[in-house]
């Protein structure tokens, strides 16, 4: 069993050195066929996704920056270049993040709080392109409200969310954003109105783990502008509520 088990691994092995042979041969071939039919706009896609499957993305926003400077109109082109612009902010700050755990220095914090600008920054930009191309995109808005959320644009994500409080689909999602937004403004009282509409809807609940999260939110706000009898009410509601559902609920 030992030596079935050895000769299985290495035929896997060979399996994906042959595969990873044939991705790098299809690149370069890629690469040098859009040298010489720049207006092939399948190729393009195709040699984006191939570095995107690589984790290149920075490769894949390379290839699509040329073909918007071809087709410059193309919806699919548009999203995927705007696909790989996040995939690379997001891999430089997971690579700063992951460093700023070993590394403690100023210089590390403000390495880390610029890539997590830019994360955010890119996140906004997308959002807002999106949008513009199709304003029916409902989920992008509560994405761009996020993102504003975490550049610090408080008022900007609280007016981004502000259709969605009556969609169902995401209202209870969008008033718990606005709540958070309203806390860092300092707007205690319309936090709590905020969060009450996530934690105690009743025409279309949210999630147990967004009621939890609004039901604590309560609490210490509660408890913050000195509320004993409401910091009590919402501690049973969260009682009442981990009672009935799991933690991973």
């Amino acid at each position: 069993p030992a030596d079935i088990s050895a000769q299985c691994a290495g035929l896997k092995s060979d399996t994906d050195q042959t595969r990873t042979n044939a991705t790098i041969e299809r690149r370069q071939f890629l690469e040098h066929h859009l040298k010489g039919s720049p207006t092939d706009l399948d190729s393009y896609l195709e040699l984006a996704q191939l570095y995107r499957d690589e984790n290149r993305p920075a490769d894949a926003r390379r290839v699509l920056q040329q073909a918007v400077q071809v087709f410059p109109d193309d919806g699919t082109i548009l999203w995927e270049l705007e696909e790989a612009v996040l995939a690379r902010s997001l891999q430089q700050y997971r690579e700063v993040l992951e460093i700023s755990k070993k590394v403690e220095s100023p210089e590390m914090d403000r390495e880390l709080d610029r890539s997590a600008s830019d994360w955010a920054c890119r996140r906004i930009e997308v959002c807002e392109a999106r949008l513009e191309r199709n304003p029916e995109l409902h989920d992008l808005r509560l994405a761009l409200g996020e993102a504003l959320l975490d550049a610090g644009h408080h008022q900007n994500a609280i007016d981004a969310v502000t259709a969605l409080l009556t969609e169902d689909t995401f209202a209870a999602s969008a008033s718990y954003l606005q709540g958070k937004c309203q806390l860092e403004l300092g707007q205690n009282y319309d936090a709590m109105r905020s969060f009450r509409s996530v934690a105690l809807r009743r025409a279309v609940p949210a999630s147990p783990s967004l009621k939890r999260a609004a039901l604590k939110l309560l609490a210490l706000t509660a408890e913050r502008i000195g509320a004993p009898r409401t910091f009590d009410l919402y501690q049973e509601h969260l009682k009442e509520l981990e009672s009935r559902t799991t933690p991973e609920s």
